[in-house]
């Protein structure tokens, strides 16, 4: 019984990489489509800040120096238990700073959510909600862009997630890797065949009265992620906008990003638990794609967890004396394993060409390997620390300008 539970399991997770492989072909073009419009929709730009004295300054200089009507939009930051001069930095640049202090609810979710209930009460109204994180930058023609979108109307908008510090260390240039791949070939090919995308936490746009309707309600510790599950749910798709590009900073070093990896993975157990069932439940009694694809999305981290046993599994079952017990899908047909285990490893190198990625980032793929087996001690921890609800900051200290970060892109 247990050799049948194991086979089985080895076939699902088999399946369901073979799907996210053969998806990753409708990357391979871009589809120009969209149409342009004239500036008219107007946007509250929030920027999410907690202790974010340092690189705040840099992100609302950027923010002033958008390509878009000054009069069309106002940038406010979220000042979320601050106990620094990010509230000071925000009032000097001339735009509005508002206070939250609430330390039994920490974290972004719950800090978004009070600011669009302050949001609501003013007196002037806004077509768009763009939300930011206080390390970021920003293209100067990032609001044309979600002005387009709108106007053609998608409700839900995810621009190009791009990392500001791809070289600082061989953990910025593994995020930068990921990031290049999840744009090109996770994001686009569901952009190319009409399924919802997934927001990424920052460099998102929302339609006002979308907000007002279902509300935010994403409070988990991955509220992107819940937020994008709620609304697929609710038969809205997220639009993923490439032109759109938005810079993050990454962690130096391996300790710092494997807090912030388990605290995503933590978060990510937790609305995979709450949303994979209905989801997938609703997409296939409606015979809705998006609805099935986004729940297997969802349920990607107990993919990797499982994966990670199984393979542990597998391995220690050939070293034991008397043969092996499980049967291994591996063994019974290593050639196409193989050489999906290959076209797995390839789509890397391929995404950093497509993407025209720094000659310098090539380098680095000879340490990625690190860096993506290191997810399954992660995860396997936060399979089991998975209620701890408790937000972790992650700290930000690179200052750099938009000029500086396209020079380095460009080289």
């Amino acid at each position: 019984m247990l050799d049948h539970i194991v086979l089985a399991l080895q076939l699902i997770l088999a399946l369901i990489g073979a799907y996210q492989l053969v998806l990753t072909f409708f990357g391979w073009v871009r589809k120009n489509t969209k149409k342009s419009f004239e500036p008219q929709k107007s946007f509250a730009i929030l920027v999410a800040a907690h202790n974010e004295g340092k690189v705040v300054g840099a992100l609302l200089e950027n923010l002033k120096r958008l390509n878009y009507p000054k009069e069309l939009y106002d940038v406010m930051v979220i000042c979320d238990n601050c106990t620094d001069n990010t509230a000071e930095i925000a009032r000097s640049h001339g735009v509005y700073a508002f206070e939250r202090f609430n330390p039994s609810l920490r974290g972004k979710g719950y800090a978004i959510e009070w600011m669009l209930k302050e949001l609501w009460k003013l007196p002037r109204t806004y077509d768009g909600i763009v939300m930011f994180d206080a390390d970021n930058l920003v293209e100067q023609d990032f609001l044309i862009h979600m002005n387009n979108d709108l106007c053609a109307g998608h409700r839900v908008v995810q621009a190009y997630l791009d990392t500001k510090n791809p070289h600082d260390s061989w953990i910025t240039s593994s995020y930068a890797i990921s990031y290049w791949y999840c744009n090109r070939l996770w994001q686009l090919p569901r952009t190319n065949l009409g399924l919802a995308n997934y927001l990424g936490g920052t460099g998102m746009c929302f339609e006002t009265t979308l907000l007002k309707e279902m509300g935010w309600g994403a409070t988990s510790l991955v509220e992107d992620l819940e937020f994008t599950m709620r609304c697929v749910k609710r038969g809205i798709k997220p639009y993923f906008d490439y032109d759109a590009k938005v810079y993050d900073e990454k962690p130096l070093t391996f300790s710092a990003s494997a807090r912030q990896r388990l605290r995503w993975m933590q978060g990510h157990f937790d609305v995979a638990r709450r949303y994979f069932f209905p989801l997938v439940w609703r997409g296939l009694k409606e015979g809705n794609w998006a609805k099935v694809d986004t729940a297997v999305y969802a349920l990607n981290v107990y993919n990797l967890f499982l994966s990670g046993i199984i393979t542990i599994m597998l391995y220690a079952d050939q070293l034991r004396a008397g043969g092996p017990y499980f049967t291994s899908l591996f063994e019974n047909a290593p050639w196409f394993f193989g050489v999906l285990y290959l076209m797995n490893v390839l789509v890397f190198p391929l995404a950093l060409y497509m993407e025209q990625a720094p000659k310098k980032i090539w380098k680095s793929l000879i340490l990625f390997p690190v860096f993506l087996v290191s997810w399954y001690p992660v995860t396997f921890y936060a399979f089991f620390t998975q209620n701890n609800k408790q937000w972790s900051h992650t700290q930000h200290t690179r200052v750099l300008r938009l000029e500086e970060v396209q020079s380095k892109q460009a080289s």
